[in-house]
């Protein structure tokens, strides 16, 4: 008698979507520690946003500049007092001749007049190697040589013309397959064929609404002569 009963206490079955289940689910998300630090782990995966017109980036460029300036200025600050002879380079002698001896052997400044007029050729247009050349390149030239025929035009009914369309027409691709374009995407099984019945068994099996079917949405009848009936009555 109580065979069935044991085994059934063993075989316990609880649905996911309980909301007891949904309820321990949401309170582990809740006290997660991992879940509780994410976003600040992927912030610190990030590195630091630090915008340009910071304070300690702004303070950190004017020290960088002073400390350049200085760096700069040091050794020229040093040497102040110990130059000895003119103000300026030009009223030393000696270093104006240098620089007149640099400017002498100066390849550039040698060669900038017979550059400058290299540059400035005067040919006669009427010269005869202009002439030939001018010769020489319409004989070569491709516009010339290629003379277009005249764009003919033709009726839309003349026999030439019918008879080149129906040819298009033979060796179009589209009209080669436009057969197989209005047929594409059709599919037909007869009606109670192996494939429809698995189809709609497998439906059926799927089918979560038949599988949870609420107690109060089903119709329950009493036994007439149970013995309750019997001792209401």
């Amino acid at each position: 008698y109580t065979e069935a009963w044991n085994k059934d206490k063993t075989v316990i079955h609880i649905m996911p979507d309980t909301p007891e289940i949904l309820l321990s689910k949401q309170n582990q998300v809740n006290y997660s520690q991992k879940h509780y630090t994410q976003a600040w782990d992927e912030a610190k995966k990030k590195g630091y946003d630090m915008r340009a017109d910071a304070i300690p980036i702004r303070s950190a460029k004017a020290s960088r500049d002073i400390a350049s300036d200085y760096k700069y200025k040091e050794t020229h600050e040093k040497q102040k007092g110990h130059y000895i002879g003119c103000r300026t380079a030009k009223e030393d002698p000696k270093l104006s001749w240098a620089a007149r001896v640099m400017q002498l052997q100066n390849d550039r400044i040698y060669r900038k007049a017979y550059n400058d007029s290299k540059s400035h050729v005067h040919i006669p247009v009427d010269m005869m190697s202009v002439q030939a050349a001018k010769e020489g390149q319409a004989l070569v030239s491709d516009v010339d040589y290629r003379h277009y025929l005249h764009q003919w035009t033709c009726l839309p009914d003349q026999n030439d013309v019918i008879h080149a369309r129906k040819a298009y027409d033979l060796q179009s691709d589209n009209v080669y397959k436009s057969d197989l374009e209005w047929l594409r995407g059709i599919g037909w099984l007869a009606e109670g064929s192996v494939d429809v019945l698995k189809a709609k068994r497998a439906q059926e099996i799927l089918n979560d609404r038949l599988y949870r079917t609420r107690p109060d949405a089903l119709k329950f009848t009493s036994v007439t002569d149970s013995p309750d009936v019997v001792q209401a009555k």
